[in-house]
């Protein structure tokens, strides 16, 4: 087992997110390290879908531009509709977490499959309730996975963008 940290960030939109990961990118950050959050159902009359192309997800909906610049660097894509928060797109390995979590045993405490996620890879349950508000409230959410190194940077540069908040959870096992 492996020890890894989280470095978090909260987003009012997915500009401002995606403002941030070209910011991660430009200082050198693993874009496979990096896993987002986000909802995109603004409207019932934008159709809403995603499918593979080999190794590409394509995605097309109101913010599709947005998450089809983001399939290329993300391992992993899920749409998922989580009750009491609504259908999710979710991106990098955060996806693995959330299947691990299904395919295991029994979601404990109340926690929704993105819950378990979250708290698979170490995050703390007052967190996740609050993370979860957020994102019901269409916010974006970025999370970069690595070595304490590599979160302490990533924070670094999330404190800069146009995070509303942003937190780091260390010594996460995986």
């Amino acid at each position: 087992m492996s020890h890894t940290s989280a470095a978090i960030a909260i987003f009012n939109t997915h500009l401002e997110a995606e403002e941030a990961v070209r910011e991660l990118q430009r200082a050198g950050s693993d874009m496979k390290k990096l896993s987002i959050v986000g909802k995109d159902d603004h409207s019932d009359e934008h159709v809403v879908g995603f499918y593979n192309v080999g190794d590409q997800m394509k995605y097309w909906g109101a913010l599709g531009a947005f998450w089809g610049a983001l399939w290329g660097f993300l391992v992993g894509a899920a749409f998922l509709r989580v009750p009491g928060i609504g259908p999710l797109v979710v991106g990098g390995p955060l996806v693995s977490w959330i299947i691990g979590a299904l395919e295991g045993e029994p979601l404990a405490g109340g926690l929704t499959a993105l819950g378990a996620g979250f708290y698979s890879i170490g995050i703390p349950k007052d967190s996740i309730l609050q993370y979860e508000m957020l994102l019901k409230a269409d916010k974006f959410m970025l999370i970069v996975h690595g070595t304490t190194e590599e979160t302490d940077k990533a924070y670094d540069i999330l404190n800069q963008s146009k995070a509303m908040e942003s937190a780091i959870h260390y010594g996460i096992s995986v």
